[in-house]
């Protein structure tokens, strides 16, 4: 394989920004230098004019993109987001689910394990996240409340090696057992789309929940004498995921969020559906109609219905509403989701030994270049 070398760029490491630095690496990385380096030392030499590389951004909550979306239960469909993805900067992502009936979430979980199985030309399938069917009525956002089913351990028990993160009311009747039962299969149990209390969050991370699922969106919220959802979440050791399209959430919340849990327990996610990518339209999301118009996914009631975000974006928000360090903001979308999930032995951080997924910028922060496992997509 090639041995490429970038130089004259800035790192940004988990902890600091590495200046005028260069990198070696083939499908791992290999060397990373802190002065510039001649040609002679690699195949192929990239000058970095100033930018910045980036671990590859890695996305735990996404539902479609370019026109397809997870709940097609295609394979052709996994491969149109994942080039998409690529696009932008994600190297790897989790496709998400949505509450539709038991036999289409099972064709499109079949479908992502025939994904990770074959791989992809882009962004790097790491399993699935779930969102759903074990939701609340009261909190259904765009979900589609027909679908909704009662928790059940063992409906989706033939997938537990490939779902990475379940999203689910915890006050609902069986969602104790089956918080219990995603643990036992270090399954990261989300809270999401549910109505439940701050004293019920608190008993359900005892239990093992560890996760909250776009945070503010589509939960109870923070009252000064009735904490929530959202209080118990801010108040607890859960990692949250932020939506940073600066229409799910106001620049201040952004702010709050960031200050109250610290910047290692936010995961920036797009949460986007199949018109990320596209031009404004009509689209589908979970077999619901969704107009996209404005930098808004709605549905025709006028609730929103996922985003047409990339994280590419999502980090130049949040670099535009806080006085976070570069090396801070990346780090929530890079490290945070794949030691989440658990992929942060290969791949989240610029790490002599680790999967080569990499992304350079220029100096605006537009996506320049972006390596898989070493391999330019």
């Amino acid at each position: 394989m090639q041995k490429y070398g970038i130089t004259n760029i800035n790192i940004v490491l988990a902890d600091r920004v590495l200046e005028n630095g260069s990198i070696i690496f083939s499908n791992k990385i290999e060397q990373i230098l802190p002065y510039t380096i001649e040609g002679n030392r690699v195949d192929k030499l990239i000058n970095g004019k100033a930018g910045f590389l980036t671990p590859g951004l890695i996305d735990i909550h996404i539902h479609g993109a370019g026109g397809k979306d997870t709940m097609d239960g295609e394979l052709r469909s996994i491969e149109v987001i994942s080039s998409t993805l690529a696009k932008y900067g994600t190297t790897s992502f989790l496709p998400t689910t949505m509450t539709m009936p038991p036999a289409a979430i099972k064709k499109a979980l079949t479908s992502l394990r025939q994904a990770m199985q074959e791989g992809t030309s882009g962004a790097r399938v790491v399993g699935a996240h779930a969102e759903g069917p074990f939701i609340s009525k009261k909190y259904i956002g765009a979900q589609d409340s027909n679908n909704i089913l009662s928790a059940d351990a063992e409906l989706l028990a033939e997938f537990y090696d490939l779902v990475k993160i379940m999203t689910l009311a915890p006050e609902e009747d069986g969602a104790g057992d089956l918080i219990r039962k995603l643990r036992s299969y270090n399954i990261i149990a989300s809270v999401g789309h549910s109505a439940a209390t701050y004293e019920e969050l608190l008993i359900a991370s005892e239990t093992g929940l560890a996760h909250a699922t776009h945070l503010f969106n589509a939960m109870s919220g923070l009252h000064h004498r009735q904490p929530g959802l959202v209080g118990g979440a801010l108040d607890t050791d859960l990692t949250v995921e932020l939506i940073t399209d600066l229409i799910h959430l106001h620049p201040a919340i952004i702010r709050l969020a960031i200050k109250a849990k610290g910047v290692d327990k936010i995961i920036l996610v797009s949460d986007a559906m199949e018109a990320c990518g596209l031009s404004e339209g009509k689209y589908e999301l979970g077999g619901q109609k969704v107009i996209v118009k404005d930098g808004a996914a709605r549905l025709e009631n006028g609730s929103l219905a996922g985003s047409v975000l990339t994280l590419d974006q999502a980090i130049r928000n949040v670099l535009s509403v806080t006085d976070l360090r570069l090396d801070e903001v990346i780090r929530m979308a890079t490290l945070n989701p794949a030691r989440r999930i658990g992929i942060d032995l290969y791949t989240g951080s610029i790490k002599r030994g680790l999967a080569a997924d990499l992304v350079l910028f220029n100096e605006q922060m537009q996506v320049e270049q972006v390596y898989i496992s070493g391999k330019l997509v």
